[in-house]
């Protein structure tokens, strides 16, 4: 399947060099009902009119590319343009972003977003150039938390003998299993019939993911212990971007930040609409004591402690909430 994409799209590519309107490609795992992807319409909509028409914004939602790690790997030898990606799924690819997924990293929102805005957030954007990936900014994913399907997740103590759905990261996977439970790693794609046939028993993300995903339908209790903030990323591959002229990047970086800004407005929206209509199907929203889990979890930076440059940015992003 990745073999005959990728002649499609070297077809499609071949195509549009002919023309002179830029068809930008970008394919991602949400439903168009989310905000990103309204966001990406936006973007869309701002790459046409900033350049007068010359470049065209063509979106492929819900996995129809692949899921996260395949696109990546698509946009790396060129036959994709640009994708937007959890930051557990970037961490196989950019190793600083590893610690996005640590529990209890951000305070809030807010202090969250003044180390992304900010020179660490750049740090970490660049992180990929390597993997030829160059980050273009952050979503907004908000903070994760747990939901099950027969018992609600108070303490860590809860988490005993459970199966943990994660995603493929080393530190979601670390996070889990200092916590005391067993993860298991599942494409998003898979989760709701994981959870159906009890492949898993629990699972964690944001409340809208849980809403959009209808995962509700499976579990009905979300404890909203909020144990990590792990923002999506906004990627493009280095072989589309450097085939670039500094205009067209302008435009791009432009249309980029709007839509960006716009989304962030838009998940505060989506985030208390998903709880209100959880709630409305049964499940029993829950809001426990934060600090056993945040102590729990110490163990998942101890194993980052020994890598210099980790723990500088790490250290970095605390000073800045004091």
């Amino acid at each position: 399947m990745l073999a005959i994409g990728c002649m499609v799209f070297f077809l499609a590519g071949s195509c549009r060099q002919a023309s002179s309107v830029r068809t930008v490609r970008l394919a991602h795992g949400l439903d168009v009902t989310h905000s990103v992807h309204i966001a990406m319409v936006r973007m869309g909509d701002d790459m046409a009119r900033i350049s007068g028409g010359r470049l065209r914004l063509e979106i492929y939602p819900n996995q129809q590319l692949g899921s996260e790690r395949e696109v990546l790997e698509l946009l790396q030898i060129g036959t994709l343009d640009m994708t937007k990606v959890s930051a557990a799924t970037l961490e196989n690819f950019a190793p600083k972003t590893r610690i996005l997924g640590l529990p209890y990293l951000f305070r809030d929102r807010e202090a969250a977003f003044s180390a992304l805005d900010g020179p660490i957030g750049q740090e970490l954007l660049d992180d990929g150039l390597e993997f030829w990936l160059k980050g273009l900014g952050f979503y907004d994913a908000g903070f994760r938390s747990f939901y099950a399907m027969e018992k609600p997740i108070r303490d860590p103590a809860d988490l005993e003998g459970m199966k943990v759905r994660v995603m493929e990261s080393v530190t979601a996977i670390n996070m889990i299993r200092s916590m005391g439970g067993a993860p298991t790693p599942i494409s998003w794609g898979e989760l709701y019939t994981a959870l159906q046939q009890g492949v898993v028993d629990a699972a964690e993300n944001n409340p809208p993911s849980f809403y959009l995903a209808r995962h509700y339908e499976v579990c009905k209790y979300y404890s909203l212990d909020e144990h990590t903030f792990s923002p999506d990323v906004l990627i493009a591959g280095t072989r589309f971007w450097d085939a670039l002229t500094e205009q067209e990047k302008g435009w791009i970086r432009e249309a980029a930040a709007n839509s960006i800004a716009y989304q962030r407005e838009l998940w505060a929206l989506a985030e208390a609409d998903a709880l209100e209509k959880v709630a409305a199907a049964g499940v029993e929203i829950s809001r426990p004591d934060k600090q056993p889990f945040a102590e729990s979890s110490r163990e998942a930076y101890q194993l980052y402690e020994a890598d210099t440059t980790l723990a500088r940015l790490i250290r970095e992003i605390k000073e800045l909430q004091q």
